[in-house]
């Protein structure tokens, strides 16, 4: 006969390990061109970062200590880039798992002469649980992330709120999470667990969402949705303290 409380705990333990199993993506195994394979080896060693179980030193990554942005899966990296170049006084960290979207990052970094960004090509939980050191980040993007649209599959989001406790100990106080999507019940979930989080204010006037910044680029695909009328909410919260 098994013991009640000792079923409970095994139980318990078994949810916690399931959780942390649970990805936000899928790592698609795409086909890389010829010049993201070139990119990749030839350019990994100035824009590349190599996940690691300890924090980094940003300041010497960058052999500066300015403002620092971390972007969340950029997929192919065109905005991520375009950001970079604009902001030259500002430094960027972007996290991406599909290989080819990091290699398609790299050329355009080397072909834009961007030198003010530093790419991982990892899981983001886990580089921002071991890599990046605690209050050291100003801005933390998250844009168009997977919608995971049907509800069985809404564990899978990223946003959520273990994950937003994650970030609001990598930010400074002050720190911003600015996230984009299309999809509007992703928005809702969204602004859901950002306004029920502890640490954080949102910047819209309303609690609700903000126009977007002009720091965000705004891409082809945007531009075709809005053509068509559809949405894109953004939303921005900043780290209390």
């Amino acid at each position: 006969m098994t013991d009640s409380t000792g079923q409970q705990q095994d139980d318990q333990a078994e949810n916690t390990t399931y959780m942390r199993r649970i990805r936000s993506f899928v790592l698609r195994e795409g086909r890389l061109t010829k010049g993201q394979q070139h990119a990749l080896d030839t350019y990994w060693a100035d824009y590349g970062v190599s996940y690691q179980a300890q924090p980094l030193q940003l300041a010497e990554v960058f052999g500066r200590d300015n403002h620092k942005v971390l972007e969340i899966g950029f997929g192919m990296g065109k905005s991520l880039v375009q950001m970079a170049k604009e902001a030259p006084e500002k430094d960027f960290i972007g996290i991406e798992v599909h290989r080819p979207g990091v290699g398609a990052c790299l050329s355009e970094a080397v072909t834009q002469q961007v030198k003010n960004l530093k790419v991982f090509e990892h899981d983001a939980v886990e580089v921002l649980e071991h890599s990046i050191a605690d209050n050291s980040l100003d801005t933390v993007q998250l844009f168009f992330p997977d919608p995971w649209h049907k509800k069985r599959h809404h564990k899978r989001r990223i946003v959520q709120g273990e994950f937003v406790q994650l970030l609001r100990r990598k930010l400074k106080p002050g720190g911003v999470f600015h996230m984009a999507t299309d999809w509007q019940n992703y928005a809702e979930h969204m602004l859901e667990v950002m306004s029920a989080a502890e640490g954080f204010s949102n910047l819209s006037t309303d609690s609700t969402y903000v126009e977007r910044p002009e720091q965000r680029p705004l891409t082809k695909f945007e531009q075709r949705g809005q053509r068509l009328g559809h949405g894109v909410w953004d939303l921005m919260f900043k780290k209390e303290g």
